[in-house]
């Protein structure tokens, strides 16, 4: 059995391996061997700091050195995350230092890491460091320092105690950055695990947002073994890694007031690393090792295949921030093309933030002229921002000029395939004049740069243009890998067709007949008035239909939020029908309805001009509004629900509390797969997001999870509602099998629900708790069915279920309420098991405790009075008499006996022994009552005893400690022990320092003490070395409190 400590020196033993050298706390804390601190509140190792700075700065005098240290050590702000940020700007860049050299005041800057030279670091680990915290000295497990900086913190929970898992660590690194501030203001990165499982978060990452980290060296070195922390050890933490992955992966960004800090998964990490060596071996024509197919000097750096959702601007960030720094590319010029226009100011904003990494300021063309000004007068450097479009020839121009024939200019795609249709020519009939897209020009006008694709589908095979332009893949994490790792929710998906009696066959037709026509901004509008797009646009249009959309969709969206809360996109053919659909709803949700764009639950978010018709006019905002109708979406608090879109918001945009999309225009390929994008965002417990067709896509869909395929992308782009529901049925099933009458089983049956649920729950909850390893097996399947109804619970076919789950969540609410295994069951998914009972009014007010469903006043354990004890065992329900009583004794134990070693233990073991023989059937029911009752009265009365003794609760612990053994008891009777428990209280909290728990030389010390002091008061001698272990084990219990 792997204890937390074992998997602690595992864990200590690979860091070796990597070659970190491994102190133990102890020996290098102010009182150690070894001392490498002042004092306990000293979170830098300031000897190895100043050695360190003066081996990586031989060119500053030695006194400058702490000037850095002090500014350093010391939080820059009140806001930890502030103090976060300048501290990584000092990493980067050196701390400001400035000296004299001959009556000459000389700045400079003093490098605390060398990033060129791994080797000239100092990379130490260090476990059970003590740390005095604002409450009570804090022990984190694992302390990673650089050069005496501490770079990581690493929470371990034991592998084999089910009743503690990663979040516990989690939780309790969010403890000590309250109470040990100062060790996160050098934060880079925050490591939870029990061994099996393995997370790595920024400072100001949710639990969702801590990933995993799969990989080793490269992509695709991912190992399988059996422990994920063993992997993040030797990848994350591989010393030359983990100082590229500080150097250019990390980002701090505004977030609507708030200071957020981002750090790189596994899969950016290394395509950003293998995309610069690809950029540099095709752009300059040198070898380097590779894992992708690129030609040297071909100037097709490849494609990064990332799925939507799982960070690709990102990795454009990180990759544009280092490929600036590579010596070989000669400071090179950086274009970054989309083909949309708010697309590039969302990038462009996202490139802005990131600034420090950058260390310049991105630029963005307004107009033509302005590209090429920017593009014809640079030398080198610079990051330009434009779309696509703008690489068009003047008026008479046959072809587009040269701009810039510099081969260090790298042009990266954002979407690659949508920028770079038309290398070929399409010869013009009435003017007998060959014609050009946009990706003939851009490589007319940088005839020798380089280019690299994002992309967040893959390209398919039919496109010899994109393959043409950038070359192969350089990295690929598709949708299976995304969701595996918990980047991204699966996408489900419903038609709802059959709502609408419209004239399909004539809507099919015409739908095939208009081509995809590309949603352009600067393309104009005349194509699209042609007969074929106006006719669909008269039949989707229809008012009829469109009352009926507006009726089904708000029933639809209304039972969605019964089961998770969040919002909806609603995607439009037109302008015009956008508006027409919004008065339908509104029509029917006239609250939902405001003029002020701060407040109303609906909105229509599109482009417009002060030329539109009038009926456009009031849904037209300028774009601070439009800003603010966004932060709105994205708030999941703000009452805004509803945004109807046409074409804005359907790349690039994300709001992760967005979980339904309903569709009701012609898209496909491409554009479809990212669309849907916009509800596959990660947000609390969101199981899933959810695409709802009105308009027949089914088709598309299955041809562009083809292209996917034909890519060998793994995983679904959506997966059908329908599955959701045959799971659920499928558990239901189970649970039905639960309740049925067999050889062995009396049976139960539970179908008076409908009309009797409050009356039903204790008895059902009864009959679970009576079955064989029944509480998991029923636990386990409802929590199967609550996630399945949440993404099924819309269909027609899933209505007649409704009340039974309800009422089968509102049984495990209850169980899990008053039982302890239920612990692992995060509150977010408690309260969504609630709010649908809540919404079901099965239970109108919740399940308050299992003492008021069994009708009785909760009591408190010190003041159980007969009367309660023989309700109790008069009990109809005996399996529930039995929990209770676990609960009642057990939450007794915890708050009266939490630092008392001997009756804790005492209690604890009494207790599990009843409660093993009650689950192994050996006694009977009524007899574990009696021995719970019976054993609730003891505790009451060791309780009265306790307060008799007059002594205080660190002293009865002692005390206890001293009384374990009857033979001193008898010797030297009560009032010697009451003496002798004192003085022994008052000598350990004389005598323990800080850090004495985890000092051999302190116990001896102790051990001696506390010795003499029995030998003093005739202490029985044979009994005397059980009775020293026992108080040193009593002390370390208590002393936390003592030693603040």
């Amino acid at each position: 059995m792997l204890t937390e400590d074992d998997l602690e020196q595992l864990c200590l033993g690979w860091f070796a391996e990597q070659g970190w050298e491994i102190h133990h706390g102890p020996d290098i804390a102010p009182d150690g061997s070894n001392p490498q601190r002042a004092s306990y509140h000293d979170v830098f190792l300031t000897p190895v700091l100043t050695s360190c700075l003066q081996k990586i700065n031989p060119h500053l005098p030695t006194d400058v050195f702490e000037q850095v240290i002090s500014r350093i050590t010391r939080a820059e702000s009140p806001d930890l995350i502030a103090s976060n940020k300048a501290f990584h700007h000092c990493l980067l860049e050196g701390v400001p230092v400035q000296y004299r050299r001959d009556e000459e005041l000389i700045h400079d800057h003093a490098l605390l890491v060398d990033f060129s030279q791994p080797q000239n670091n100092r990379f130490m680990m260090v476990n059970q460091m003590t740390i005095s915290g604002t409450k009570q000295p804090r022990r984190p497990d694992i302390i990673c320092f650089i050069n005496g900086i501490p770079l990581a913190v690493v929470e371990l929970k034991s592998p084999v105690d089910d009743k503690v898992d990663i979040w516990d660590a989690y939780h309790q690194l969010q403890t000590y950055k309250d109470e040990i501030r100062d060790l996160f203001i050098s934060n880079e990165a925050l490591i939870v695990s029990d061994g099996y499982l393995a997370r790595v978060g920024s400072l100001t990452a949710t639990e969702e947002r801590f990933m995993p980290w799969k990989t080793i060296s490269n992509e695709n070195d991912k190992p399988l073994l059996e422990w994920q922390l063993e992997t993040m050890v030797r990848g994350f933490f591989n010393r030359e890694l983990l100082l590229d992955y500080i150097r250019y992966f990390v980002l701090f960004e505004n977030n609507d007031e708030r200071l957020i800090k981002k750090i790189a998964g596994y899969h950016q990490f290394h395509a950003v690393r293998e995309a610069v060596q690809a950029t540099i071996v095709a752009s300059t024509g040198k070898q380097l090792v590779l894992h992708s197919n690129i030609q040297p000097g071909s100037k097709k750096a490849g494609v990064v295949w990332h799925t939507q959702g799982s960070g690709k601007s990102i990795s454009m960030c990180c990759y544009v921030g280092k490929l600036l720094q590579q010596p070989e590319m000669g400071n090179p010029t950086i274009v970054v093309v989309t083909d949309r226009n708010d697309l590039d100011g969302q990038l462009y904003g996202t490139f802005c933030q990131a600034q420090e990494l950058l260390k310049q300021m991105p630029v963005q063309a307004d107009d033509r002229e302005t590209l090429r000004d920017l593009l014809a007068t640079r030398d080198a450097g610079g990051i330009i921002f434009t779309t696509v479009q703008k690489f068009s020839p003047e008026e008479g121009e046959n072809a587009h000029p040269i701009l810039n024939g510099r081969s260090n200019i790298v042009v990266i795609s954002d979407e690659a395939h949508r920028s770079q249709y038309g290398m070929k020519a399409n010869l013009d009939r009435k003017t007998g004049v060959y014609k050009y897209g946009y990706a003939k020009h851009m490589r007319d006008a940088l005839p020798n740069a380089s280019f690299l694709g994002f992309t967040g589908t893959p390209v398919s095979a039919e496109d010899r243009d994109t393959r043409a332009v950038f070359g192969d893949y350089v990295s690929i994490y598709d949708i299976q890998d995304a969701v595996d790792d918990g980047a991204t929710v699966p996408i489900h998906y419903e038609s709802r067709l059959a709502k609408l009696d419209l004239n399909h066959e004539e809507l099919a037709a015409l739908s095939d007949q208009v081509e995809e026509l590309i949603e352009d901004d600067e393309l104009d509008q005349r194509e699209k008035t042609k007969g074929e797009w106006s006719r669909l646009e008269k039949l989707v249009g229809a008012k009829p239909r469109l009352q009926q959309i507006a009726a089904d969709l708000i029933s639809h969206f209304e039972k969605r939020n019964t089961v998770m809360d969040g919002k909806a996109m609603i995607v439009a053919m037109s302008r015009e029908i956008c508006v027409h659909l919004y008065d339908e709803i509104i029509a029917l949700r006239p609250e939902w309805h405001d003029d002020d764009p701060e407040k109303g639950q609906i909105k229509i978010v599109m482009t417009g001009t002060a030329s539109d018709k009038a009926m456009l006019q009031p849904h037209i905002y300028n774009k601070r509004t439009k800003k603010r109708l966004e932060s709105r979406f994205k708030n999941v608090n703000d009452p805004l629900k509803l945004v109807i879109v046409r074409d804005m918001w359907l790349t690039g945009f994300d709001a992760p509390c967005c979980h339904t999309m309903y569709i009701d225009k012609p898209m496909r390929g491409h554009n479809l797969m990212q669309a849907i994008a916009r509800v596959n965002r990660v947000f609390k417990d969101k199981p899933g997001g959810l695409v709802v067709d009105y308009i027949g896509i089914a088709n598309e869909l299955k041809l562009a999870l083809k292209t996917y395929t034909d890519a060998n992308g793994k995983g679904d782009a959506t997966v059908n509602a329908e599955e959701a529901l045959a799971i659920m049925l499928e558990k239901l099933d189970i649970i039905h099998g639960m309740f049925a009458k067999t050889a062995t089983s009396a049976g139960f049956d539970y179908t008076g629900f409908e009309a009797h649920a409050q009356k039903l729950l204790v008895p059902v909850a009864n009959y679970v708790l009576g079955l064989e390893d029944g509480k998991k097996r029923f636990l386990d399947n409802v929590l199967a069915i609550t996630k399945a109804w949440s993404l099924c619970c819309t269909l027609d076919a899933a209505q007649p279920y409704k009340l039974e789950i309800a009422f089968l969540s509102a049984v495990k609410a209850a169980i899990s309420k008053f039982t302890s295994v239920d612990k692992k069951i995060s509150q977010a998914e408690k309260n969504s098991a609630l709010k649908q009972i809540l919404d079901n009014a099965v239970i109108a007010n919740g399940v308050d405790d299992i003492f008021t469903l069994a009708g009785l006043d909760k009591p408190n354990i010190g003041l159980l009075s007969d009367e309660f004890l023989q309700e109790v065992r008069d009990m109809p329900y005996r399996n529930l008499a039995v929990e209770l009583l676990e609960k009642l004794i057990n939450d007794g134990i915890q708050s009266r006996t939490k630092n008392n070693v001997v009756q804790e233990r005492k209690y604890s073991e009494r207790l599990q022994a009843v409660l093993i023989k009650y689950n192994n059937r050996a006694i009977e029911t009524a007899q574990v009552i009696e021995e719970l009752i019976q054993m609730a009265k003891d505790f009451q009365s060791a309780m009265k005893r306790d307060d008799a003794l007059g002594l205080n609760p660190d002293e009865i612990a002692f005390y206890y400690a001293l009384a374990e053994n009857e033979s001193a008891v008898r010797e030297l009777g009560d009032e010697v022990l009451k003496k002798l428990a004192i003085e022994v209280t008052l000598k350990l909290r004389q005598s323990t320092t800080v850090d004495w728990q985890v000092r051999e030389s302190v116990r001896a010390r102790l051990r001696i003490l506390v010795r003499q002091t029995l030998r003093r008061y005739k202490y029985p001698p044979d009994k005397t070395p059980g009775a020293v272990e026992l108080i040193l084990k009593q002390a370390e219990v208590i002393s936390n409190h003592w030693t603040m």
